[in-house]
């Protein structure tokens, strides 16, 4: 199997079918979901996606400032195709777009189940983040209903 890496805008739809494949599915709130997707897909600075033939097995969205940082909104793998390197290349490819690991800090929320992934690519957990959160959250799981 070779898996191709890109740059390329995802349709909502292409994103959501992609969602219900992996451990991603359950990071968003169930309110206006289709909708904040359509903005996601259309609005992130960064859209790297990773494919096996046409079929999508990784994505990385970000957003970053091309200077300073790269806020990663989301990392994920279809499940089937999981320790294969697949997260580390996106990550990897997406801190050189945004302008390489000498001039680019990168952030993100880490799932708990996530954190050895990210401590093995060299990051470390903060307690420096402010936070400001008040919107509408139901949890549920893309494609479960």
């Amino acid at each position: 199997m070779k898996i191709n890496y890109k740059q390329e805008r995802l349709t909502a739809q292409e994103y959501i079918e992609f969602l219900t494949r992996t451990n991603l599915g359950s990071q968003y709130p169930k309110e206006r979901f289709a909708e904040r997707i359509e903005r996601l897909v259309k609005n992130v600075s960064i859209s790297f996606v990773a494919r096996d033939g046409e079929k999508i097995v990784g994505v990385l969205f970000g957003l970053t400032d091309f200077c300073y940082w790269l806020y990663v909104t989301d990392l994920g793998v279809d499940r089937a195709y999981e320790k294969q390197g697949i997260g580390s290349t996106l990550m990897k490819k997406a801190h050189e777009i945004a302008g390489g690991e000498k001039d680019i800090a990168v952030y993100l929320i880490a799932n708990e189940n996530a954190i050895p992934f990210y401590e093995k690519l060299g990051m470390k957990l903060s307690t420096d983040v402010m936070q400001y959160n008040h919107i509408e959250w139901t949890e549920f799981t893309v494609g479960e209903d």
